[in-house]
């Protein structure tokens, strides 16, 4: 399709910031796409291929559950529609 082998993930993760996230997927051969710290190709994307679809907390005065979900993102929807 784009000349560049690429996967896409779902994980659900229990905790983790961006660093991390990067720093674990790079340590098992598979650096995002655009991330340049960490060996990521950065020839289709000039930024971290990393997206959040859905988060859900407890919000912290209120003691209810909060759920927010985005769109990905054009320049990372590689899916033909």
């Amino acid at each position: 399709m784009l000349g560049i082998k690429f996967s896409v993930i779902k994980c659900k993760l229990e905790t983790g910031r961006t660093h991390q996230i990067r720093v674990h997927m790079a340590h098992i051969g598979h650096p995002l796409l655009g991330d340049d710290l960490y060996g990521g190709n950065t020839s289709l994307i000039s930024r971290q291929a990393l997206h959040s679809y859905r988060i859900c907390f407890i919000h912290p005065i209120t003691k209810q559950n909060v759920s927010f979900e985005a769109s990905i993102p054009n320049d990372i929807n590689f899916y033909e529609k």
